[in-house]
Order: structure tokens, then C-alpha cells, then sequence
């Protein structure tokens, strides 16, 4: 295919996200993400198969270590990724293909860096912060193994989740989603086998799941690299190398804000883990099944988020703000509907779930986990709305409001949490402090955006030097 025609396919895309019908065109945009993320639970589901095969002890260090592979996956995909896709859908709005290549350099410059800086911070405080989450014994060594493998190697997340993100902010929702495809079957095949020790392979146990995790996101990056070096997004990516203030400016303004929306939602995740140790590790164990499905929500919502961010930041590059508005809550509703419908049928047949792990249906792990799909899942509805309002607000670069709602979520969590434990009270007690949670943020997230002020960006006339 040719440049022309590269740049007539993306040309017909930005054309629909101006004027298009909304719904038909979010729904066309939104489809591609949410198969492509759907697969990503292959990955997820698959890992605590082999996990579960590896014994209690690993499931339990799965369910330790789980919240760092979503901070990871969801700062590189969620907050930076969400940015760096606004940043460029607004660049390609006001009709700047120039610029647009340039932010995408940026944001991989972004990518590396913030891959580099994480894994530094992770290795040398490791061992403290999973002992605080309540890690010992034989459970910390496996959480610490992991580390050392995942934590150096989580660049390639970080380079395949920002690459991702520049096609979607050109409207390009299908080579992503194929990407992600790609990169989940190789990674739960290749977790499986070197966790497991399939063939002339080693049993690497736990070490091995984080290895064949990120062996999938290494050659899926490589891929998209070269693509992007051949012109694939129909503008030059690699033509200027000089960095520019302005370009970092472009997406760190909204990330670094951004980020701790996710930062907030992992905390939430860790706090509760830290609660739930409390009362042993079979609850540890069962709880972490259980959270691993609230993570998998947040993917399908993404699948809606990143097709109203790429919408949204169109439209405010051209100056519809009216027309983006609507794209916001329609996303919105449309995600909170599948979630909230997905949520209430695991709340009352939770084996629909827990049967890919347990056989032991009367168990303490199997009860714990059966607690927390009962009393949460039903109020997902209200998790997928403010994480989609999250993505369109990136869209706008007006997310202050919206993080602020995650941060309430965190308030609510930890003192709801805190006497929870004070009392000596239930774990059904503290699973209904995460549901109360849930719902303040979605709805919180909704008043931000229906008081925020959204405004068109200024018109850009050359790119930043």
C-alpha cells in the first residue's frame, strides 16, 4: 500500500470522527479495541491457570504481583498511551501531519524512559513493598523471582502499549487490536511453557510466567517499530530525532496528571490486597481471582475509551466541543451497559468465572473468591462509566477532575478498610466498602465532566522545533 493510500484511509477515518454518526462510528471504532482487549483475558486467564497448577503459594503470588502488571500495562495504555493518542489525534485534527509524527517520536522517547525509571524504582524497593502488601515465606521469594524478570523487561510493555496508541490516534483501531491479539496468544502460550517446563523447556515456575508475559509484548513491539519506520501511519515518525520541549509538553501535561488516575486504581487494588492478607492465604488466593475480573473490566472499558479519546481529540483539534461532548457520555453509556451487564451475570453464577480456576467448589479459596463476585460485580456498571469519561476527558486534556474521583475511591477504600480491621469485622465487610467505592467514583467522574469546562485547542500553525 502506498503512502497515498495510507494517508486516504486516515483521511476517510478522521472524516467520520468529524461528522459521522456517533454512535455508529464509536461503535465501528470501539469494536476492533474491545476484541483486540478481550484477548488480552487469554493472557490473564491463562496465567492463573498455570499458576493454580503451580500451587496455592503461587496463585497467592500471582495475586501479589497482578497490580503491578496492570500499573504497568494500564500508565503505558491508560495514562501516557491515552495522551500520547490525544495528543495526536488533535494534531491530525487541526490538519498538522508534521507535528503528529513528531509527538509519536516523543512518545516513545516517553515510553523508554519511564520503562527504565520504574524498573530501577521496583528492584530497589521491591522486597519492602511486597512485605508491606503482606508477602513472606515462600510467597515473597516467588513475588521477588518475578520481579527480576518482569521488571527489567517491562519496556517492551511500555514500547508496545505507546506504539499502540499513536495508530489510535490516527483512527487506526484494527492494526492495535490484530497487535494485541498477536501479542496474547504468544504470551500465554509462552508462559505456560516456561512456567511449566512443556517439552525440553525448564520449569522456570513463577519467574517463568512474567518471562513469557513479556515475550509477547517484545516481538509485537519490534513489529510495530518497523512498520512505523516503513511509513506505515502514512507520515514520518523517525524523520526529525531532535527533541523538542514543546512535543514532551504535548503529552506530559495531560499524562503526568493522568497517571495517577491508575496509580490511584492500583493502590486501591494494593491497599485491599494488604487488608484481605489478613485473614490467610486461601483469602489471599481467592480474592486475587476475584480482583483479576475487576482488572479485566478495565480493558473492555478501555476498548470504549480509547475510541472516545481518539474522537474526542479530533473534534477539539477542530473546534467541535459540542460534538465531543456527545461522543463522551455516548462512550460512556455504551461501556457501563456491557460491563454492568457482564458484571451482574457472574454475580449470579459466579462459576462462570471461578470454574476456569477451582475444581474445589467448597473450599476456603473458592469462598473467598465467591464473596467478592456476589457483593462487587454488580456495581462494575459504575467502575466502567468513570473510566470511560477518564479516557474521553484525556481526549479534551481536561482530566484534573476526573483523577480526583479516583482519588476519592482511594479515601473511601482505605478508611472504610481501616475499620473494617479495627472492628475485627468480615471479609464480606470489606467487600462492601470496595463496591460503596465503585460507585462514588463513577459517579463523581460523571459530575467532573458534566461541570468540566471543555475548550477548543488554540490552532497550530507549525510544528515545535
Amino acid at each position: 500500500m502506498t503512502r497515498t493510500d495510507t494517508n486516504a484511509k486516515r483521511l476517510r477515518r478522521a472524516e467520520a470522527m468529524l461528522s459521522g454518526p456517533v454512535t455508529g462510528t464509536l461503535a465501528r471504532l470501539a469494536a476492533p479495541n474491545v476484541i483486540g482487549m478481550v484477548a488480552t483475558v487469554l493472557v490473564s486467564v491463562a496465567e492463573a491457570t498455570w499458576a493454580a497448577r503451580l500451587g496455592v503459594e503461587a496463585l497467592a503470588t500471582v495475586a501479589l504481583v497482578f497490580p503491578f502488571v496492570m500499573l504497568t500495562q494500564t500508565l503505558a495504555g491508560g495514562a501516557f498511551g491515552g495522551s500520547t493518542s490525544a495528543a495526536v489525534a488533535r494534531a491530525l485534527g487541526a490538519g498538522d501531519e508534521t507535528r503528529a509524527g513528531r509527538i509519536a517520536f516523543h512518545a516513545l522517547m516517553i515510553a523508554v524512559t519511564a520503562g527504565a525509571v520504574l524498573a530501577a524504582v521496583f528492584l530497589t524497593f521491591g522486597a519492602a513493598i511486597f512485605t508491606v502488601l503482606g508477602g513472606h515465606g515462600e510467597i515473597l521469594g516467588h513475588a521477588l523471582a518475578w520481579g527480576a524478570v518482569f521488571f527489567p523487561g517491562a519496556v517492551f510493555v511500555w514500547l508496545s502499549q505507546i506504539s499502540a496508541s499513536v495508530m489510535r490516534g490516527t483512527g487506526n483501531m484494527l492494526l492495535p487490536s490484530l497487535s494485541l491479539v498477536a501479542m496474547s496468544v504468544i504470551s500465554a502460550v509462552c508462559s505456560g511453557a516456561l512456567a511449566l517446563g512443556w517439552g525440553p523447556l525448564p520449569a522456570l515456575g513463577v519467574p517463568g510466567l512474567a518471562l513469557g508475559f513479556l515475550a509477547g509484548h517484545g516481538v509485537v513491539t519490534v513489529l510495530i517499530l518497523i512498520w512505523f519506520a516503513a511509513g506505515g501511519l502514512g507520515f514520518p515518525v523517525f524523520a526529525d530525532l531532535r527533541p523538542a520541549r514543546a512535543l514532551f509538553g504535548a503529552i506530559l501535561r495531560v499524562a503526568l496528571v493522568a497517571a495517577l488516575s491508575p496509580v490511584q486504581t492500583i493502590l486501591t487494588t494494593l491497599v485491599v490486597t494488604g487488608f484481605v492478607a489478613r485473614f490467610g492465604a486461601e483469602a489471599l488466593a481467592g480474592y486475587g481471582l476475584g480482583a483479576r475480573l475487576e482488572f479485566l473490566m478495565i480493558p473492555i472499558t478501555f476498548g470504549f475509551g480509547t475510541a472516545a479519546t481518539a474522537m474526542v481529540g479530533t473534534n477539539i483539534g477542530a473546534g467541535n466541543v459540542a460534538r465531543a461532548r456527545t461522543v463522551a457520555w455516548t462512550a460512556a453509556g455504551m461501556a457501563a451497559a456491557s460491563v454492568a451487564a457482564f458484571g451482574a451475570a457472574v454475580a449470579v453464577w459466579p462459576d462462570l468465572w471461578l470454574g476456569l480456576f477451582l475444581e474445589d467448589t467448597a473450599g476456603p479459596v473458592h469462598a473467598a473468591a465467591e464473596g467478592y463476585l456476589r457483593n462487587v460485580t454488580p456495581f462494575y456498571g459504575f467502575l466502567a462509566l468513570g473510566l470511560a469519561l477518564y479516557f474521553a476527558s484525556q481526549g479534551a486534556g481536561r482530566v484534573f477532575w476526573p483523577v480526583m474521583a479516583a482519588s476519592a475511591r482511594l479515601a473511601i477504600v482505605v478508611a472504610g478498610g481501616i475499620a473494617v480491621i479495627a472492628a475485627d469485622g468480615t471479609l464480606g465487610a470489606l467487600y462492601a466498602v470496595i463496591a460503596l467505592a465503585m460507585v462514588a467514583y463513577g459517579l463523581l467522574t460523571a459530575l467532573a465532566v458534566l461541570r468540566g469546562r471543555w475548550r477548543a485547542d488554540s490552532p497550530v500553525a507549525t510544528p515545535a522545533r
